[in-house]
């Protein structure tokens, strides 16, 4: 039997613009200058995992004191809304009612996940969400798809990802899984690891063509 795993922001919801705007914050709070190539390199990433590699942005700042301050943006008035990919819920409806196993697989918090999946309307759909903390290493690493395909008790094999990520479709790919980009963060023509790429979830089909 196939599983469909979802990566949550960019892919099941359209949070990365919001997401780009907090981190940009974060940056010019404490004087960085930066460009979209610097803010790029957060998405589909956890944020703790990408300022430790770039400690070099906030020489003698704590991980856990920046990741609390840009996640004290989180209400500011002018963020940029969350909205559903089009296509999102309707898509894991009929992977559900086809009898497929569904997981989500995010590198946000538990709290973040639960609440947005809520949202959407959806989250009973899920047999399991892998969050940040569930897992050592974080995409591009494949271990959060991973444990994923191991709570479903599915081969790896015969998942399939939707991602929209580059971070994303790598532990995907890494992970032995067919993937499937969503061009909602990255431009249509850059996710060309993925197998197959769509613009949003609106009528993709289920088992995709990467499937056939």
């Amino acid at each position: 039997m196939n599983a469909a795993l979802f990566d949550l922001d960019g892919t099941l919801i359209n949070s990365e613009r919001r997401s780009l705007a907090m981190w940009a914050r974060l940056l010019d709070n404490h004087g960085v200058e930066h460009d979209e190539v610097v803010l790029r390199g957060f998405m589909g990433r956890r944020g703790r995992d990408v300022l430790a590699e770039r400690a070099d942005l906030f020489p003698g700042k704590r991980i856990d004191d920046l990741i609390n301050e840009v996640m004290s943006f989180n209400d500011h008035p002018d963020l940029p809304a969350i909205v559903p990919v089009p296509g999102a819920a309707d898509l894991v409806r009929r992977v559900a009612a086809h009898g497929s196993p569904i997981a989500v697989v995010t590198s946000s918090s538990r709290e973040w996940a639960e609440a947005r999946l809520a949202e959407v309307g959806i989250r009973d759909l899920l047999e399991t969400v892998v969050t940040a903390r569930d897992v050592v290493a974080g995409k591009p690493d494949p271990e959060g798809f991973l444990l994923a395909a191991e709570r479903l008790s599915v081969d790896p094999a015969r998942c399939v990802a939707f991602e929209d990520s580059l971070a994303g479709i790598s532990a995907a790919k890494a992970a032995g899984m067919r993937c499937v980009g969503i061009a909602t963060t990255y431009a249509g023509t850059e996710l060309t690891k993925a197998d197959l790429v769509v613009a949003d979830l609106t009528g993709v089909q289920w088992p995709p063509r990467t499937d056939q």
